[in-house]
Parts: C-alpha cells; sequence; structure tokens
C-alpha cells in the first residue's frame, strides 16, 4: 500500500538531516494518512478513503466529497475515487433526466 493520499494525490517528499556540523544526510517526509469514511451525499453512501490530514480539510472545505470529486482532475485521484467519481456523474445525469 503505497503513501499517497487518494484524494489529492500527496505523497512522499525527499530531503535532508542536517546536523548542528551542518552535515546532511538524506531523509523522506511521509504524509499525514489518515483512514477516513466519507459520506457521499447525491449516491446516499459512504465511502472509505486513505486521505491526509490537509486533504481531508481541503475537503470540508469545498463542502464536502461530492464537490472535491467533481472540481478535482482526474490525474490527481486514485482509481477507487475515480470511481466515485464516475458513479457520481452518472446518478447526476439520471437525476437532469427525470426532472426533464
Amino acid at each position: 500500500m503505497s503513501r499517497i493520499c487518494e484524494l489529492t494525490g500527496k505523497g512522499r517528499m525527499t530531503g535532508n538531516n542536517v546536523s548542528h556540523a551542518n552535515n546532511r544526510t538524506k531523509r523522506v517526509f511521509l504524509p499525514n494518512l489518515q483512514k477516513v469514511t466519507l459520506m457521499s451525499e447525491a449516491l446516499e453512501r459512504s465511502f472509505r478513503f486513505r486521505v491526509s490530514t490537509a486533504g481531508l480539510r481541503s475537503v470540508e472545505h469545498n463542502g464536502g466529497l461530492d464537490n472535491w470529486l467533481l472540481k478535482t482532475s482526474d490525474d490527481k485521484l486514485s482509481a477507487n475515487a475515480l470511481k466515485v467519481k464516475r458513479e457520481l456523474k452518472k446518478a447526476a445525469a439520471t437525476a437532469e433526466a427525470d426532472a426533464a
């Protein structure tokens, strides 16, 4: 299981540990990933994702999972999130057809 946020695409970063003597050694910065269950209002279902805490705040800021998935480009999303996004678009299309 890779350490990448399923909604934002945020992954590991590399940098240096710098000692007092200014010696530099490589190190890895990992995102703070949490397993969360997010509710889709349009689909009336909950979905489980592995999301960074910064990504979770971004989802809440944008008005929930549905709005976030529709606004985010496909290249940042995981395969699981893309599947949910396709279901959302299909549900929106059928809702428009029923309204017309």
